[in-house]
């Protein structure tokens, strides 16, 4: 045992040891660092000696462990990560869902999105549904999810539990027969979609005394070409049973479901004048003063159909897009070339008319203009002095002469 006042002995490695400069005994037997000294760990400093053991003769004091040093802000706490949603609305308000940076995709301010959830959709966009009715008389039903007119008629038919072949056309934001608001390539956002489906069939016979019969023809992206347009004082306005609306089934028994509205006009045309055939007609399905003027003024553009908040653009190939309302340049061109197609060709079609403006706002001549329309609308061969006339009417709505 030893004395008061003897020197204790020092065991090699002992915080007191030479071998360690810069370390110092801490109280309850820890060894810390002292401020000045060899650099830090890792910075080249000799690793420091172990706790030497307890030679006094007193119990130990208890030992007390270094509370954990604090962590940054956030990261001791998984955030909860926000709800996968379908639309804006769902998620709560344009802002999205709470805890996020409006605008910001989710991972742009800390790095990739957290492991196991899907990327982020591209754009969250509205789940577009439209209300919709049968024009004779229906509950409200709701159509989405549609790409093309064809697709839209198979919703409508869903909806109300009937066979998709019984859907004529469809109009907007009316019940009567009104070509000037005929459902074509544009659908506003907002507009209410009512089914016209099939009613009495008929047959007619009709003497073609002239080489024009006044009919205008369009149809309905599915099938189906009706009379959109009869011109007053022809030989088809001189028939009152035939009315604008009706679905030309067939000419002389030869069945015309699944032609196309230029096709239709074409056999018509080439009617010899002086003979009679049988016209095999069915008028929609009528409810109580549904029907428009036979001969009113068809243009596409003469009534805005779309809303403040944009349209959704239906095309025959490709997906629906949803898009901004035409300019006024757009609308002035595209009633300018659908009033061509009815001259030249005998049919009214907006979405065709709005296509042939697509591909001319940009061309430099007729010849460039013929090329773009031989090469995606080449089942029509259109003759030389039309697309010269189209190219002209473009060319005068980009200055707005009417």
């Amino acid at each position: 045992m030893i004395g008061p006042g003897a020197v204790w002995p020092r065991l090699p490695g002992s915080v007191a040891s030479a071998a360690a400069p810069g370390w110092r005994a801490g109280g309850s037997g820890r060894t810390q660092r002292s401020t000045a000294g060899p650099p830090l760990l890792g910075e080249g400093a000799p690793t420091p000696p172990p706790t030497p053991p307890n030679l006094c003769c007193h119990p130990p004091l208890p030992h007390h462990p270094l509370p954990p040093p604090p962590m940054p802000l956030g990261l001791g706490r998984r955030k909860k990560p926000p709800p996968l949603v379908e639309n804006e609305e769902a998620a709560g308000g344009r802002g999205g869902a709470a805890g996020e940076t409006p605008g910001v995709p989710v991972g742009a301010l800390g790095g990739p999105p957290p492991p196991g959830l899907p990327p982020p959709p591209p754009a969250l966009r509205p789940r577009l549904v439209f209300h919709t009715q049968l024009a004779h008389g229906s509950p409200t039903g709701r159509v989405e999810g549609f790409t093309n007119v064809r697709e839209l008629y198979g919703k409508i038919a869903e909806a109300f539990r009937i066979p998709p072949g019984e859907v004529m056309f469809c109009t907007l934001n009316t019940h009567k027969v009104d070509m000037e608001k005929l459902l074509g390539g544009q659908i506003g956002l907002e507009d209410f979609i009512f089914a016209h489906t099939k009613g009495q069939r008929k047959e007619v016979e009709v003497f073609k005394s002239e080489e024009a019969l006044g009919l205008t023809i369009t149809d309905n992206g599915a099938g189906y070409a009706f009379i959109k347009r009869i011109r007053e004082g022809s030989v088809i306005d001189r028939i009152p049973v035939i009315s604008v609306g009706d679905m030309i089934e067939a000419i002389d028994g030869q069945s015309l479901v699944g032609a196309r509205h230029y096709e239709v006009a074409k056999m018509l045309k080439e009617l010899p004048r002086g003979r009679t055939f049988a016209l095999q007609l069915t008028e929609p399905r009528k409810a109580f003063d549904m029907i428009g003027p036979r001969a009113g003024g068809a243009r596409g553009g003469g009534t805005q159909l779309g809303t403040g908040r944009g349209t959704l653009r239906l095309r025959a190939r490709g997906p629906a897009t949803v898009e901004e309302q035409p300019s006024a340049f757009e609308e002035r061109a595209v009633a300018k070339v659908d009033d061509l197609l009815e001259s030249y060709m005998g049919i009214r079609d907006s979405e065709l008319a709005a296509t042939m403006v697509e591909l001319g706002r940009d061309a430099r001549d007729p010849d460039a203009l013929a090329q773009a329309l031989d090469s995606q609308l080449g089942d029509f061969a259109f003759p030389d002095e039309f697309v010269f006339d189209v190219w002209g009417a473009i060319g005068d709505a980009k200055v707005g002469r009417c």
